[in-house]
């Protein structure tokens, strides 16, 4: 057995369809396209969505809202969160190095600490943004909030 003489096993392949090639190959005349129209003609091609001529779904359906291409999206990160990294790591201080590691935040997230749950302990953290309630609420434990 060599290069030359490998072949495809029997029955594994096909071959294509040929179609316009003459009325004897069973498929000439109009070539298997059906009479006239449109659809018919060389380089026809369907618009995305197109319904012919019907109005397209996407022009019926009404439009509304916009998105505000300044809004800033920040990763929120509440109070009971940081209570339970606390007892669980014994952690002193939150950063974003140490959200990142706990798999809180990606890298390049901007974070804000809301207030929801309870603080126990006290803590100095550093993140973009407080909520109000959650920076009385680290005050009032004697840590400290700082704004990146």
């Amino acid at each position: 057995m060599n290069l030359h003489n490998l072949t495809p096993a029997k029955g594994s392949t096909k071959n294509r369809k040929r179609i316009a090639r003459g009325q004897g190959s069973g498929r000439g005349g109009t070539s298997t396209r059906g009479h006239k129209g449109q659809k018919s003609r060389s380089g026809y091609s369907k618009k995305v969505g197109f319904e012919g001529g019907q109005m397209p779904l996407q022009r019926r359906v009404p439009k509304f809202g916009f998105k505000n291409i300044n809004r800033v999206e920040y990763k929120a990160i509440n109070l009971d969160i940081i209570q339970e990294l606390i007892d669980r790591k014994k952690i002193t201080e939150i950063n974003h190095e140490v959200l990142m590691a706990n798999g809180l935040v990606s890298r390049n997230e901007l974070v804000k600490i809301l207030g929801r749950g309870e603080l126990k302990a006290k803590i100095d953290v550093t993140a973009h943004k407080f909520s109000t309630t959650a920076k009385a609420a680290i005050e009032d434990k004697g840590g400290n909030c700082t704004e990146i």
